[in-house]
């Protein structure tokens, strides 16, 4: 064999060897897991990062990501339960916990895209078709959002697809432009006559309970006269001199307590005997 050919041998060979090992040989990045797979079917599931073997020719790598991935839904056109339309955009974030599965079912995280798409907007359809357009859009959205994600996982579980439904988000639900001023006009109106009822029955309270307080006090008033009424009643029995003062008292208020009241009396009467002679006047 001459030089010459001996050379292109070799060339031959070692790019023989480069090329079967270019097929055994692979890497694996820390963020990746690989899918082995032999004429079409997968065989195991790589996950620790590195180089590793396969059998060349015969087993291919099919790389997927570890991490959480986004998908961003296409805008969707969805209608409440009172028939408004409402344009809703979201987004979904999953991660493969079996890449086995994962290809078995969907093959691709493109194929996987769509078919995630499909699943949360069939969830906001269903779950946002059972709320009115004013309590999606006036704060009853993040009960509508954890409702659609569980209803979501619900549904990518029972489609064994291999994924994880890390989260699901509402960015965005509006209504139409056309429909806009109306709906708006309609939820200031309810809020209103909501305003309305609160104040009356408001009112109504205020009320009852000035009308309650009323009637303690006066219950309270009444058992305060009776009890000083039996106290007087107890202390004119025993000091009859002490009734007389008392009741000459109470005569003088009723009779003089007036400005405009005028007595004609002789000095001498019994009616100013408290005046001239005190408690003790008999």
């Amino acid at each position: 064999m001459t030089r010459d050919r001996r050379l292109t041998f070799l060339a031959i060979a070692a790019v023989a060897v480069l090329f079967v090992l270019s097929n055994t040989v692979y890497q694996i990045d820390q963020r990746e897991q690989a899918l082995i797979v032999r004429f079409g079917d997968p065989v195991r599931v790589v996950e620790r990062p590195g180089i590793n073997l396969k059998t060349p020719f015969i087993e291919n790598v099919v790389r997927f990501d570890k991490r959480n991935i986004a998908i961003e839904a296409e805008q969707e056109e969805i209608i409440a339960a009172n028939q408004e339309r409402l344009v809703v955009d979201a987004f979904v974030r999953y991660r493969i916990t079996d890449p086995r599965q994962f290809f078995k079912t969907l093959r691709d995280e493109r194929t996987a895209d769509d078919r995630l798409t499909r699943l949360v907007n069939s969830s906001l359809r269903q779950e946002l078709g059972r709320a009115s357009a004013e309590e999606i859009i006036s704060g009853g959205r993040a009960a509508l959002t954890r409702r659609t994600r569980d209803d979501m996982i619900r549904r990518a579980a029972g489609s064994n697809l291999g994924v994880q439904i890390i989260d699901v988000r509402i960015k965005r639900a509006d209504l139409p432009e056309a429909n806009q001023k109306a709906v708006f006009e309609r939820m200031q109106t309810a809020r209103q006559q909501q305003a309305a009822e609160l104040r009356a029955i408001g009112d109504q309270q205020r009320q009852e309970i000035i009308a309650t307080a009323t009637g303690e006090a006066e219950t309270i008033r009444g058992e305060g006269d009776a009890k000083r009424a039996q106290l007087f009643a107890s202390s004119f029995g025993r000091d009859p001199n002490f009734a007389a003062f008392y009741r000459s008292m109470q005569a003088y208020e009723a009779s003089l307590g007036q400005g405009d009241t005028t007595l004609v009396l002789s000095p001498d009467s019994a009616f100013f005997k408290y005046f001239q002679r005190g408690p003790q006047a008999q």
